[in-house]
């Protein structure tokens, strides 16, 4: 059987690989790491994660709780590493970033079926290819998928990476542990900071001096992943309404609820070092050390990782793409993950798994599964192919693209949950139907 080459070892490129092997066909994964980097990447491993440690909820009633749970259920090379690398993050999945991406490597490398290449592709190979080179496209290949697809143009947004800090720098005079509203294990080191401090915090951060990033304007940022300073010009208590927002949260040294509060989740398993939630920035690197060492707690900080900012690329995908993430002119080429308009990092995972268990069944001259909108993974997949949108642009799971259950449930959580049953008892009955 002639193999099918997998473009990139992102979270995509390697679900892809892994569903095509383990369903008996031989892959090619070409990975341009480590011989060529992005500003964004700091490792040689594959699944390198980025912007942040945590694949967000875990709950049914959440839809990326669902996705994730459908994903398990197909056996998602992604999601067991991620279970098996978990630190406790509340209702979170985070996971230790480095222990995460050094398993799925072990994986790929070892598994008989998969040859993995370090190379950089620098054109659209003939197929039977998935393309899964990410948001951080190298210029080449980005304009070899403009010539490949006949001039149509690439789409783009700005995105962010929040800083690192080490975890024996934390002042915890000015911080204690906790999860909001108390839901599950104390796993937040939370900042608190009184009216004066963060009013006198917000005024620096709107002034601060940012990283020159070539293009950048506000208004082209990627909402889920606005910069701490972004949101900060938009008025003085729009950070106490996001990241800051203190609900759910007493200071146990007063028994009351802070004017604002900042959360540091552990960015590994031995809990020496910890993210700023929410705070992707593009400030110079000085200036995010005078700025953010205002917060209390971090007066003393030491930044192992300061943030930093990118251009991410993405295709029109509704023009080019069909519901299996393939060139709507060519059944095999397909392309997945951020570059095909899904956001985040369970979402592109999960475009990898649907691109690759449809191509293993069209090498063998099958036709591919279908999976539903009513399923996350098929209402993903139904978004980005979706001809008749208009302004396309980026999106996580959410349970506004999975069909309407049809009829009426009192209350936001119960109807979520009866959603995500649904989606489920789907699932189940796809996954009995798939040849591995």
């Amino acid at each position: 059987m002639t193999p099918v080459k997998v473009v990139g070892a992102g979270l995509a490129g390697c679900e892809a690989a892994w569903q095509l092997a383990r369903r008996g066909v031989p892959v090619t994964l070409y990975e341009m790491k480590p011989k060529k980097m992005t500003p964004a990447h700091h490792s040689a491993d594959f699944a390198e994660l980025v912007c942040s440690n945590s694949l967000r909820g875990d709950r049914l009633e959440n839809a990326v709780g669902l996705l994730k749970e459908e994903l398990r259920r197909l056996d998602s090379l992604i999601l067991r590493c991620a279970d098996a690398t978990r630190v406790e993050a509340g209702g979170a999945l985070a996971v230790d970033r480095y222990g995460f991406s050094a398993m799925v490597t072990e994986q790929i490398r070892n598994h008989p079926l998969i040859t993995v290449v370090e190379e950089e592709v620098t054109q659209v190979p003939e197929g039977p290819v998935i393309v899964a080179t990410g948001p951080l496209t190298s210029d080449a290949m980005s304009a070899a998928i403009h010539d490949y697809f006949g001039g149509a143009d690439y789409l783009n947004f700005f995105d962010a990476a929040a800083p690192l800090v080490t975890a024996e720098s934390i002042d915890m005079d000015h911080a204690w542990f906790a999860s909001r509203y108390d839901r599950g294990s104390a796993d937040y080191v939370n900042c608190s900071m009184d009216q004066d401090q963060y009013n006198a915090f917000v005024r620096e951060l709107a002034s601060a001096q940012e990283a020159e990033v070539h293009g950048f304007e506000d208004k082209m940022v990627f909402e889920g992943c606005m910069p701490v300073e972004v949101m900060a010009r938009r008025g003085v208590d729009t950070l106490r309404y996001g990241p800051l927002k203190p609900v759910g949260l007493k200071d146990p040294k007063t028994g009351k609820e802070p004017y604002a509060v900042v959360q540091l989740r552990r960015d590994n398993a031995a809990g020496s070092i910890y993210n700023i939630v929410g705070f992707q920035t593009h400030l110079k690197f000085p200036e995010q050390k005078r700025v953010f060492s205002m917060i209390p707690a971090l007066h003393d900080a030491e930044f192992v990782r300061y943030g930093v900012m990118h251009r991410n690329t993405f295709l029109n995908s509704p023009k080019l793409l069909d519901r299996f993430y393939a060139d709507r002119r060519n059944p095999l080429v397909a392309f997945a993950g951020q570059m095909t308009g899904v956001e985040g990092y369970v979402e592109s995972t999960a475009s990898g798994y649907l691109a690759a268990v449809a191509m293993a069944y069209k090498v063998r001259g099958q036709e591919p599964p279908e999976f539903p909108q009513e399923t996350a993974i098929g209402a993903l997949s139904c978004y980005i192919s979706n001809p008749g949108a208009v302004n396309f642009q980026p999106m996580n799971v959410n349970f506004g693209i999975l069909t309407p259950l049809g009829y009426r449930i009192k209350g936001k959580a119960n109807k979520n949950l009866a959603i995500a049953n649904r989606a489920l008892e789907a699932v189940e009955e796809i996954r009995k139907q798939l040849t591995i």
